[in-house]
């Protein structure tokens, strides 16, 4: 697949994702995602289904560089940023971590960081919640 086929692709699963539910679940959800893809890379490439293992990590990827795209510097500054830059990091991780030795420890690695991730924007997406009140948080979900 082309580094385009590729970007479109996670463009269309942000977008996919955000239509259906508020952004924030949206991301909960893609993050999800990735950390499921990498699980199911890992055991796939255990299995010695080599290009099962590959589809799943290329999926983990196509989230994250779908999620890093979809950032609004503009309203999001300084964290927006930073969380770009994280998650360009963890695609250079999984990227740099298929089929070395190790690979297993260091994906699993980043299904934790991914999880704890994804803690965290639950914690924003409660946060959010509270602050806009149960009445107009009930029409959100």
């Amino acid at each position: 697949m082309t580094q385009n086929a590729t970007a479109q692709r996670a463009s269309q699963a942000y977008r996919g994702a955000a239509v259906a539910v508020p952004p924030l679940r949206a991301v909960i959800m893609l993050l999800n995602g990735a950390a499921n893809d990498l699980q199911k890379s890992l055991q796939a490439q255990e299995a010695r289904r080599f290009e099962e293992g590959h589809g799943h990590l290329t999926r983990a990827v196509a989230i994250l560089r779908g999620l890093s795209l979809h950032l609004d510097t503009g309203r999001g500054g300084a964290v927006a940023e930073q969380v770009f830059g994280t998650y360009n990091a963890l695609i250079l991780a999984v990227l740099r971590a298929h089929g070395r030795p190790y690979m297993r420890e260091n994906l699993q690695r980043i299904i934790d960081s991914l999880l704890e991730l994804r803690d965290a924007w639950e914690i924003v997406e409660v946060a959010a919640r509270t602050r806009r009140g149960p009445a107009d948080s009930s029409n959100r979900r």
